[in-house]
């Protein structure tokens, strides 16, 4: 039981000693724990990527550019516009969901409910490579973008937040896909523990975002519902849409299944790289819709790969 839903267990564990000891997080901080963590946790993904595997993708431009589009544009547009309407009183949440709509797929569980569903893999890693790559480049301009129409008071510096963005996230991956080749052969015994290694990072920003904006937290009280269900619904949204995208594009039921579930899941790791670099202190609970994001696509896309999965192995037997 406990290895089963560790995870989940330890999401809760690190709000509650968030909440307990508030202080933790300025020692976080200070002492670059996450920053060297995260740089860490892209190593290993540069390392455990197997990019030759996504290459074929990329004559399907229909895929590439649905998947961009779905991601890195749509996403965070949907997200934002939707959150000015639900939550237009706390504009913490409605900047929050900007960020985790703006931020790149995630890595390595959107390619795990793929291969639960039966889906096909490769396509997964092909939206994982893509969206991570190209969503270096599409966060600081959607972002600015988006809030400019909206006539938003905030002047985000885009190339500080680019070179930045590629410091942390894409300088780390690329020097992990260079020593690939010396130590791949040392790496399947070890994917367990990077595994959990990745998903320990994401509970330390959990940690330090609760920690930093705890009061805040307590003032809103039961508005976190509200933000449940928002986050709740907006990912069902987003399921049915990247789903029938999926089907309008052609493909077959194994590409939908990792189309549809692997574009319609964010990365906490980045989204808090955003937050915390540009948006903390004037909106320090807005990486709390990113956190229960994360926490609800981890739950509803299990549920979904299983209801691919039934359906792929009905179809072929």
């Amino acid at each position: 039981m406990i290895k089963k839903y560790w995870f989940f267990m330890g999401m809760a564990i690190m709000a509650a000693l968030a909440f307990a000891l508030p202080g933790i997080g300025p020692v976080i901080k200070q002492y670059n724990v996450l920053n060297i963590g995260i740089f860490l946790a892209f190593l290993l993904t540069g390392l455990s990527l197997e990019t030759s595997t996504v290459l074929d993708q990329l004559k399907d431009v229909k895929v590439l550019a649905a998947a961009l589009f779905s991601s890195l544009i749509f996403f965070p547009a949907a997200a934002f516009y939707a959150a000015r309407f639900f939550l237009s009183a706390w504009p913490d949440f409605v900047m929050g969901a900007l960020i985790i709509g703006a931020a790149p797929v995630t890595v390595a569980s959107g390619t795990v409910m793929t291969a639960m569903a039966g889906g096909n893999v490769p396509l997964s890693l092909f939206i994982c490579v893509l969206g991570n790559f190209a969503a270096i480049f599409t966060i600081p301009f959607m972002l600015n973008l988006i809030l400019a129409v909206d006539n938003a008071a905030i002047d985000l510096p885009i190339l500080q937040m680019l070179a930045g963005l590629i410091l942390k996230v894409l300088l780390p991956t690329i020097i992990g896909q260079l020593l690939r080749p010396r130590v791949k052969h040392l790496l399947p015994p070890h994917k367990a523990k990077m595994s959990i290694f990745n998903q320990c990072i994401v509970l330390l920003i959990i940690l330090n975002a609760v920690a930093s904006s705890a009061d805040s937290i307590l003032d809103v009280g039961p508005v976190l519902f509200l933000v449940l269900s928002f986050m709740i619904g907006l990912h069902v949204f987003i399921l049915v849409f990247n789903y029938y995208l999926a089907r309008i594009i052609g493909l077959d039921l194994p590409s939908i299944a990792a189309f549809t579930i692997h574009t319609s899941q964010k990365t906490l790791t980045v989204s808090y790289l955003v937050w915390a670099g540009y948006f903390a202190v004037a909106y320090p609970m807005a990486l709390i819709p990113a956190i229960v994001y994360h926490l609800t696509q981890m739950i509803m896309d299990t549920l979904v790969a299983h209801r691919f999965g039934r359906v792929i192995r009905r179809r072929s037997s």
